[in-house]
C-alpha cells in the first residue's frame, strides 16, 4: 500500500480544489494535506491554514504529517500579477524558496511545481513552440516562472531533489471560478452563456491561445509524477499541449448549444500579455517521455462544461 504523504500549498486555487480532491480519491483522504490562507466551506479532508510565504509554519505541517510529496500551487497569477508587480515577484518566489529549501532538508521523496506558458516571450515561434525555445516573459508572473524553473533544475543538480514541473496552457474548468489568469474569458464565456447573458471578450476575437481542459490538467500533472524517476529527461518544465482556439471559435463551438449567444470584443491590458504568447505547443518531450496524450478537444471540452456548469447552477437555485 502506497504510504505517500502529500501536502498541496494553495490548494484553494482553481487548480488545487481538483487536484486535491482527485490525490484524495487516489492515496486515500488521510493521506492528503490541503493548504491555503482560507479553508473552502465545502472543503472535506484534511486541512490546514497556512501563509506559505512562512518557512516555519510549512515546515510544521511537514513535521506534522511526515509528508513526503509537495504540489506547490500557491502563486499570483498573470493578469493579478501586474497589478502589483513587486509583491507578486516576492510571493511567487519566497514561496516556491521555502518549498525547495524544507524539501531539500526534510529529503521530500518528490515535489510539483507549475509552470506555465507564461514563461514564453514574444520572440519565439508562435506556432508549435518548441521545448527550448526562448524565455523573455512579458508579465512578472512568467517572469517567476522562468526562474523557478531554473531553479528547479538547480536542485535536482545540485541536491537531487526530485522536482517536475509542467508549463501550463489556458486550463478550463467548471470546478471553480477563474483566479486571475489572461486565458480566463476561456471560463468566463461559458457562465454567460448558462445565464443566457451576452459576453463582452477583453481579448481580440482572433487571439489564438494553447488550453487544455481541467481533466487532462489533472491526468498529466499525476501521469508526470507518477512517471519512472529515470523517464524524466526536462528538469526545468515540461511543455504541454491540450488544445488551441482563438475567442471566436469557442464562441462558435458553445452556439452549437446556444444558437442565440452572442459575443462583443473590448481589448484590455491582457490582450498584449496574449500577444506575447505562444498560439500551439509543441509538446513532443511530454509524449516521449511519459506517454502524454489530451483527451479533450474544444467540442468535447464544451459538452462538458455545459453539462456540469448546468447541473452546478442548478444546485445553486435550488439551494437559496
Amino acid at each position: 500500500m502506497n504510504q505517500d504523504r502529500i501536502l498541496i500549498t494553495g490548494a484553494s486555487g482553481q487548480l488545487g480544489t481538483v487536484l486535491t480532491k482527485k490525490l484524495q480519491e487516489k492515496y486515500g483522504v488521510i493521506n492528503v494535506i490541503a493548504s491555503d490562507l482560507r479553508l473552502d466551506s465545502n472543503f472535506k479532508g484534511i486541512f490546514e491554514t497556512l501563509d506559505a510565504t512562512d518557512f516555519d509554519a510549512i515546515q510544521e505541517i511537514v513535521s506534522k504529517y511526515k509528508i513526503t510529496q509537495i504540489y506547490h500551487l500557491a502563486a499570483i497569477l498573470s493578469a493579478n500579477g501586474e497589478k502589483y508587480p513587486l509583491n507578486t515577484w516576492d510571493i511567487n518566489m519566497k514561496t516556491f524558496f521555502n518549498v525547495l529549501e524544507i524539501s531539500r532538508l526534510n529529503a521530500i521523496n518528490r515535489v510539483f511545481f507549475p509552470s506555465s506558458i507564461a514563461v514564453f516571450g514574444d520572440n519565439i515561434d508562435r506556432i508549435d513552440t518548441a521545448q527550448y525555445s526562448n524565455l523573455t516573459p512579458s508579465t512578472v508572473y512568467g517572469m517567476s516562472k522562468v526562474t523557478g524553473e531554473n531553479w528547479s533544475k538547480y536542485y535536482f543538480e545540485k541536491y537531487g531533489l526530485d522536482i517536475r514541473s509542467i508549463r501550463y496552457p489556458g486550463v478550463i474548468g467548471y470546478q471553480s471560478l477563474p483566479g486571475g489568469g489572461t486565458t480566463d474569458y476561456a471560463v468566463d464565456i461559458f457562465i454567460k452563456a448558462i445565464k443566457n447573458e451576452n459576453y463582452e471578450c477583453f481579448l481580440n476575437s482572433s487571439t489564438t491561445l494553447p488550453m487544455i481542459y481541467m481533466d487532462d490538467v489533472i491526468r498529466a500533472t499525476i501521469e508526470l509524477m507518477e512517471a519512472p524517476k529515470e523517464a524524466i529527461t526536462v528538469r526545468t518544465s515540461y511543455n504541454l499541449a491540450g488544445m488551441s482556439f482563438d475567442p471566436a471559435q469557442l464562441t462558435k463551438a458553445i452556439q452549437k448549444i446556444y444558437p442565440d449567444f452572442k459575443v462583443s470584443y473590448n481589448p484590455d491590458f491582457r490582450q498584449k500579455i496574449a500577444d506575447s504568447w505562444p498560439m500551439s505547443i509543441d509538446d513532443s518531450y511530454a509524449r516521449k517521455d511519459w506517454n502524454w496524450k489530451p483527451k479533450f478537444d474544444i467540442d468535447a471540452m464544451t459538452r462538458d462544461m455545459v453539462k456540469n456548469l448546468k447541473i452546478k447552477f442548478s444546485d445553486k437555485s435550488m439551494s437559496c
